[in-house]
């Protein structure tokens, strides 16, 4: 069991039902779908619910948000602290991969997005996030850790209208190895879970640390049985890549200018990371090699 130093365990219920209606509403409204730089200024469907109560951070648990370019390790991180902190992991990434898999109205849509490495819309987002936190409410589930939204400033801006985030988390890694590690990405056809292939040594040089991430082998049941994403080729994460450094990460001025983002440099990989991880996040644990499982 985790002993944290900082964060209590949640006492109240989780995300109230009308923070997920005011979402759900906006899911069908006019959202622009291609962010820029400058928005243009239209009535916000929060105004009317500017006086949404707000629960006090003593009586819930953490409301964290994880940033950082694609193929980071924002899953991995993300999801190991929800374990720690008892809270759920929302993943974007998750629901539109959940949503391609289906057989629902926007499956072929998501479908030519991702493969040709763009983002998607802000409508699409926020309609898959707002059927998620409806199904959470339903649970009674107390707080998260958002991995993958927001994306651009307007979501940023709908989010912050909405709910109080705690924490930014962005993870940082070189833009060379964050190549190897999403090219030799795999999934398990069978069991979904997420392995990588690559074994990465870089040499430090130009004032850039050396770097070494030994690769997350399957079980011998699932190595058979791996499979690459559609959406990890060397042209579509430069492209994801490129798109990341012009739309998404201004998102991170957003949080910075609030006082809110942690900025971490992941010096390799889980074994050397995730302990300096809890370190900077100022959480104790009682079994570290449990927790670094």
């Amino acid at each position: 069991m985790a002993a944290l130093t900082r964060l209590s365990s949640p006492t109240s219920s989780g995300l109230s039902s009308s923070m997920a209606s005011i979402i759900r509403r906006l899911s069908s409204s006019a959202v622009p779908s291609e962010p820029s730089a400058n928005f243009p200024s239209y009535p916000s469907p929060f105004a009317l619910n500017s006086n949404l109560p707000r629960k006090d951070p003593k009586d819930r648990n953490v409301q964290w948000v994880f940033l950082g370019c694609p193929g980071v390790g924002k899953g991995t991180y993300a999801s190991r602290l929800c374990n720690l902190l008892g809270v759920p992991h929302i993943a974007t990434g998750d629901l539109v991969r959940e949503e391609l898999a289906s057989s629902g109205p926007l499956s072929q849509q998501l479908s030519e997005i991702v493969n040709e490495g763009k983002l998607v819309s802000d409508e699409i987002i926020i309609n898959l996030l707002s059927k998620r936190l409806e199904a959470g409410d339903a649970k009674g589930e107390s707080g998260f850790i958002l991995d993958g939204f927001p994306r651009t400033i307007k979501q940023a801006e709908i989010l912050e209208e909405v709910i109080d985030i705690d924490l930014v988390v962005n993870l940082k890694l070189r833009e060379d190895v964050l190549m190897e590690k999403c090219l030799g990405r795999r999934i398990c056809g069978q069991c979904g879970k997420n392995f990588n292939v690559a074994s990465i040594n870089v040499k430090g040089e130009n004032g850039n640390p050396a770097i070494s991430m030994a690769p997350l082998l399957p079980p011998a049941h699932c190595m058979s049985k791996l499979i690459t994403r559609a959406d990890d080729t060397k042209t579509v994460v430069k492209e994801r890549l490129r798109i990341y450094h012009e739309k998404s990460q201004p998102v991170e001025g957003f949080y910075r200018s609030r006082g809110k983002l942690l900025e971490f440099d992941l010096p390799g990989g889980i074994p050397e990371s995730w302990p300096k991880l809890l370190q900077v996040l100022n959480l104790d644990y009682e079994d570290k090699q449990c927790a670094a499982a």
